[in-house]
Formats: C-alpha cells, sequence, structure tokens
C-alpha cells in the first residue's frame, strides 16, 4: 500500500513494491476486462486463500490500482474493476505473460 511502501531505490524498485508479489499481478490480469464480483475472482485467480484475496484487493484499492463499488441492496453486491493507472499495467503485464510463455515453452 502507498503508506506501506518503503523508500524506492530506482522507479522498478517502486513499480514491483506495488505490483510484486504471489497475485497482485494475476488480480490486475483477470480484470482488464471489466468489472469482476469477489466469487468471480476466487474462481479466477487459482491457488488463492480468501484472506489472501482479500487482502491483495485492499493493497490494490490502497495503491488506486483498482476501483470497488459497493451497491447497496441485499445481499451485497460488490464489484472490482481497473482504475486509469491501473489500465495503464495491462501492456506491461501483457508483455510479461507473452515473455513467460515463451520461457516456458522452452523449458
Amino acid at each position: 500500500m502507498k503508506n506501506k511502501i518503503k523508500k524506492a531505490h530506482c522507479a522498478v524498485d517502486y513499480a514491483f513494491q506495488r505490483i510484486g508479489g504471489k497475485y497482485k499481478g494475476r488480480i490486475l490480469w483477470v480484470l482488464r476486462d471489466g468489472f469482476l464480483r469477489y466469487g468471480e475472482l476466487k474462481r479466477a485467480v487459482v491457488g488463492i486463500t480468501p484472506k489472501m484475496l482479500t487482502q491483495t484487493l485492499k493493497e490494490l484499492e490502497a495503491d488506486e490500482l483498482i476501483a470497488r463499488k459497493v451497491y447497496l441492496e441485499v445481499p451485497p453486491k460488490v464489484e472490482y474493476s481497473l482504475t486509469e493507472t491501473g489500465m495503464q499495467l495491462i501492456p506491461f503485464i501483457s508483455q510479461m505473460r507473452s515473455w513467460g510463455e515463451k520461457q516456458m515453452s522452452t523449458n
């Protein structure tokens, strides 16, 4: 989260502090096409626990990479989507995905 980020030594360090970790990039990637509800995110991000998903969503929201929209209805409905800043990351995540696919196919 922004208030927990240590002083970055360079721009790359700063970027990885905000999007690094096991699940942040995957969550950003699955949100690239629009809104998803919590349960949809849980199914899309294989292997993530509910506690970790909740924590990671809070961190991404605090960093203003995703937006959380709460609908006042019963049962409660919450949707998550990328912010404009989050959308700016998608081309870079796409490049990393392509690089990863290439590396996986050679191993």
